[in-house]
């Protein structure tokens, strides 16, 4: 392991996050608020612990980088960014803890939602401009950005690409990784544009319709206000989010190719057609639960608060309208089983992965064939192409470590007091970078009750579940640190 390699794109990528919290100090600026200083001091804070690393990694290239820094710096960067975004809500006092600001900037940058800030309309706008802010900067990766402004980082990129980007075989659009990063936030942020025109133009503010817009493009669901999306109450503005949430939930490079002009790019693709069928199907069956319990009166009511809450999990965004633990136990566990889901491969969504779920199902259904008819060849194919045992075997063992991950996770929960449906929803909800679950983490509460040391465990839950396990787990294996 080369380590210095390691400290040079971490002290690059810290300066990245240290200098976009030019953004909140705008706002605090024009408010005259108190957050002008501690966004300052964080900013100069932030950009000195970058510069410790930059001085340990001098001299490095990064063209020497081989899969053990690529997976060591990937996993190092979330935590650093972590610490470094945590610092505004700590010494602004917004949090008073700084587990509460690390897991408060953890649950930002990985796009999980969960929160332990209770009065949130009563912190000023530059703190929640970047709380919201740290979304939109880890929807699409934080080293997805870096390699997209930060073109020393191009050579050998594509070893820290393929650590981060989720799902199972990264896709490049072109030759030059720099190019592939520069399209898939161009597309990011066009759709980002457009969203924050249609709610600015349905009579939202500009810091409303931007800060909702970095948690919807993000999947990750921070809001500025107490009541999330549901204290609108407006219909249009949920089902302009209910499309964005949707979009932000499918492989982006389908989105490139549908600006390019090749508009059947998302029925040609196998997942993108499960995802919308679940997507469907989810919508449709639980409105009609929710008509029939009487929990609406219309089936356009029913139709739009389950829409948008079927979306919003699935999509891992985890905004909210209602507080669906009132809803019927069928809606409950079939929300609960959208958590584990989650959106596409290539996606700014959490989860397993729509593209996982349908290939074990392709499995299933190939090993069946084999013992019904012991001589047929079946392979296992996707998009009409056969799907290589390797990636078949990386995803089964991908289930069964995130199953152990998953239980282990809710075990050290339940150790430290937690009650069992909160600690089996606090981790299902931060493993697959959800934020809200049920119990007392449910959709109405939110994370300030769990222990601090609950806090950590969570911490690590939401990076493993925006790394997609390996890049974390990795940063334990000796072998990693070997020379």
């Amino acid at each position: 392991m080369r380590v210095g390699i390691v400290c040079k794109v971490l002290g690059l990528l810290g300066v990245v996050v240290s200098l976009w919290m030019l953004w909140p100090i705008f706002w605090a600026v024009i408010d005259g608020s108190d957050d002008l200083i501690p966004l300052l001091y964080s900013m100069a804070l932030g950009l000195a612990i970058s510069g410790v690393f930059l001085l340990l990694g001098r001299g490095k290239k990064a063209g020497d980088m081989g899969p053990r820094e690529a997976f060591a710096a990937v996993g190092l960067s979330w935590f650093l960014a972590s610490a470094i975004g945590g610092l505004p809500f700590w010494l602004h006092g917004t949090l008073p803890t700084y587990t509460d600001a690390f897991f408060e900037a953890a649950s930002g940058f990985t796009t999980t939602g969960a929160s332990v800030l209770i009065d949130i309309q009563s912190a000023p706008r530059g703190i929640l401009f970047w709380r919201s802010l740290t979304h939109w900067l880890g929807g699409m990766g934080i080293i997805v950005l870096g390699l997209a402004i930060l073109p020393m980082l191009g050579v050998g990129g594509m070893q820290l690409y393929k650590a981060e980007v989720p799902g199972p075989v990264p896709e490049k659009l072109t030759p030059r990784i720099q190019h592939t990063a520069l399209l898939l936030w161009g597309v990011y942020v066009l759709l980002s544009a457009l969203e924050t025109g249609l709610l600015f133009l349905g009579g939202m503010n500009l810091f409303e319709a931007l800060t909702h817009t970095f948690g919807t493009m993000a999947t990750g669901g921070f809001s500025p206000l107490n009541a999330s999306i549901g204290q609108y109450g407006n219909a249009y503005f949920d089902w302009v989010i209910i499309l964005f949430m949707f979009l932000a939930g499918a492989n982006f490079t389908l989105h490139f190719q549908i600006l390019k002009g090749d508009i059947g790019a998302w029925w040609r693709d196998e997942e993108f057609r499960f995802y919308a069928s679940l997507v469907v199907g989810g919508v449709l069956s639980v409105a009609a639960f929710l008509l029939l319990s009487g929990s609406y009166d219309t089936f356009l009511d029913a139709l739009r608060f389950g829409a948008f809450q079927v979306v919003s999990i699935i999509t891992t965004t985890g905004y909210v309208t209602a507080d669906y633990e009132t809803w019927p136990f069928y809606v409950q566990a079939l929300l609960l089983v959208f958590m584990f889901i989650g959106g596409c491969a290539g996606s700014t969504g959490g989860g397993i992965k729509n593209v996982r779920i349908l290939m074990l199902f392709k499995e299933v259904r190939a090993e069946v064939m084999k013992l019904l008819h012991p001589k047929a060849v079946a392979y296992t194919r996707l998009n009409d192409q056969v799907v290589s045992r390797e990636i078949v075997s990386s995803i089964l063992v991908f289930f069964s470590i995130y199953i152990v991950v998953f239980a282990v996770g809710t075990i050290i929960m339940a150790g430290l007091g937690v009650d069992v449906l909160t600690a089996i929803a606090s981790v299902a909800a931060t493993l697959n970078n959800i934020g809200p679950g049920l119990g007392s983490v449910g959709p109405t509460e939110n994370y300030a009750s769990i222990p601090m040391a609950g806090k950590w465990v969570l911490s690590v839950c939401m990076v493993m579940g925006r790394l997609e396990l390996y890049e974390v787990l990795l940063l334990f294996v000796p072998a990693t640190w070997r020379r």
